[in-house]
């Protein structure tokens, strides 16, 4: 019966060093963490790999609920399939367990609540980005691809694939940029 923590932050230059010294404060002898968006499933691997290797009477530890996912539906279907294991959840902050039938009612209330603040978080994003594009601020998101090399290289015969291999990004990225989206 081990207990297995999972720490998340959302962005790259987000610390992970907070939640991991407390699940480790906690008795985690294993800790994942990975740096990637909450809002879905896709792409965290880390948490598939501790779903995968939940055992009997194993305890998924996260610090906040929100650590798990941003949607009421994802949270549930997470803690299910912890519970197909055999395996419990708890919630740090606030401190709340799968081991009663309380829990579950509080984790789905939590998941809700998470669920909500994401949308709100949104919604406020997308008025602010409205309010700088009104005052002439707002110029769009960082480029992160060199346009003009994509399109040089294209124009010199590269194909996408040699080109994304050159630029260190997907084929699809250089397709949009040579199709001007």
């Amino acid at each position: 019966m081990a207990r297995i923590g999972y720490a998340r932050v959302s962005t790259l230059d987000q610390d992970l060093d907070g939640q991991v010294a407390r699940l480790k404060a906690e008795g985690c002898g294993v800790i994942r963490s990975e740096k990637v968006s909450g809002g879905s499933r896709d792409g965290r691997a880390e948490l598939a790999t501790v779903l995968e290797f939940l055992r009997p009477g194993d305890e998924l530890m996260v610090t906040r609920l929100d650590r798990l996912g941003r949607d009421t539906r994802d949270v549930l279907n997470l803690i299910h399939e912890a519970e197909q294991h055999g395996a419990y959840v708890t919630v740090l902050d606030p401190h709340v367990s799968t081991r009663g039938e309380m829990g579950h009612v509080v984790l789905t209330v939590l998941g809700m609540v998470a669920q909500m603040e994401r949308r709100f978080i949104k919604e406020r994003q997308r008025e602010g980005i409205e309010r700088a594009k009104g005052s002439g601020v707002y110029a769009g998101g960082k480029r992160r691809l060199d346009r003009e090399r994509i399109k040089a290289m294209s124009s010199a015969g590269d194909g996408a694939a040699a080109i994304a291999s050159a630029l260190g990004c997907s084929r699809m990225q250089v397709y949009r940029v040579l199709r001007g989206c």
